[in-house]
Parts: structure tokens; sequence; C-alpha cells
């Protein structure tokens, strides 16, 4: 059950929780090799291709388990092995992950999103907890934020108590007395838990509960969180 009354802060996932991320990355993905076209086009190629789009980021994780939390350095490690396998010109990696991060900056938020922002942030400090890369500021919701901490700025990212610890001492309290907000059942969810916060699922897509553990509550969208916390 939701303990209301012991709420004092707000921590809170970004992609999938206040934005549909499938189709930004997507759309990165396409801004990014349409670039590489006329200047890499061996590697644009096997960028438009999932499938060895996939087998490059593999091979980066396999060789560099160190930098799976940081999704930045990853990504350009990816595309200098793209190029490097193509034989292209890799002094072309660090614009070519300019042109994917910043496409990766434009989002839709949900509809639900802009209004619950609001009115969360005049009632709780609101703190961002992503493994992602979207920046809020960036985003252009900054200014319902008192903060934000992301996976490759933090140095690891959700399920590590750390990150989410942090993020209550970056609002002001205490673990037990933040509400955590997200999407994903094992990185916030239980993530949270563990770390002893409680927890507000948001399940957009009436998926079913996988886990022993639950959460305190399971909200369809961030505006039916709103509502449950005005009670």
């Amino acid at each position: 059950m939701l303990e209301i009354r012991h709420i004092k802060a707000i921590t809170l996932d970004l992609d999938d929780t206040l934005w549909p991320v499938g189709p930004v990355i997507v759309r990165s993905e396409a801004a990014m090799s349409a670039w590489l076209t006329p200047r890499a086009p061996k590697t644009a190629a096997v960028f438009a291709d999932p499938a060895q789009r996939l087998a490059l980021r593999q091979a980066v994780q396999a060789a560099r388990p160190d930098i799976g939390h940081d999704l930045g350095t990853l990504r350009r490690e990816v595309i200098r092995l793209g190029l490097t396998r193509q034989g292209e010109d890799t002094t072309l990696v660090e614009d070519a992950y300019r042109v994917f991060i910043t496409e990766r900056m434009r989002v839709d938020l949900y509809e639900d999103s802009l209004a619950a922002l609001a009115w969360l942030s005049e009632r709780y400090p609101v703190v961002a907890l992503s493994n992602g890369n979207a920046d809020v500021h960036q985003v252009g919701i900054g200014r319902f934020f008192k903060a934000g901490l992301s996976a490759q700025d933090f140095g690891s990212g959700k399920p590590d108590v750390k990150i989410f610890h942090a993020g209550a001492a970056a609002a002001g309290v205490q673990p037990h007395e933040v509400l955590h907000v997200g999407d994903d059942a094992a990185m916030d969810v239980l993530g949270a838990l563990d770390a002893g916060m409680q927890t507000a699922w948001v399940n957009r897509d009436g998926k079913d509960w996988a886990h022993d553990a639950q959460p305190h509550v399971t909200v369809s969208d961030m505006g039916h969180l709103c509502r449950l916390l005005e009670k």
C-alpha cells in the first residue's frame, strides 16, 4: 500500500515513462545513417541494417563491459568499430555521435506527462533517474526537475541502489521518503524497493507483473499517479 503521507520527494524515470523511446531511437539511428552516407557509405549501410548494427553493439559490449552503463561512450565505440571494420574515416566518430544525440533529445511526450510534471513539481522536489542519455534540459522539461542523474554521469545505473540513494540526496530527503516512479519492473521497481523507497510502476500497456516483490502502486499513466497522490 502506498503511504502518501511519508512521501517528501519523487524520483522519476524518463524513457518509456514520460515518452516512448523506441521511435526516438529509430529516428536518431536513421539521422545518423543519413549523415554518414556521403562521408562513410559502407559504414552507413551497416548502421542502416538493424542486425548488423546489433552485432556491432554486442561486439563492443563484450569487449568493453566497463562502459555498459555509459550509453554515450558505448555508442561512440560502436560507431568507431563500424568505421574501422569498413576501413573508413574514424575521425567522423564525434560528429556522427553529435547527429545522433541531437535527434535523441527530440522526444514526443505522452499526452499525460506535461500536466503531471507540472502537478508533481508544485508539490515535491522531482529528480530524474535515468539509465538513458536524455537530458531533461535539452528535452525541454528541465524546469520541473530539482536535479537529474544519469547512469553515464553517475558511474552506475539502475537497479544499483547507489543511484537511487544519490537521487534521494539530491532531493534533500532520506530514501524511505521517496516515491520512485518508472516503467521498468526490474530496473525501476525492484531497484527502488532494494533502496528502501516506495515505488509506483507505470504500466501503460497492461503488462502482467512477474516478480514476487510488489510495487506499492501500479498506475496506467502519469495522470493516474497524480490522482492517487491527490487523495
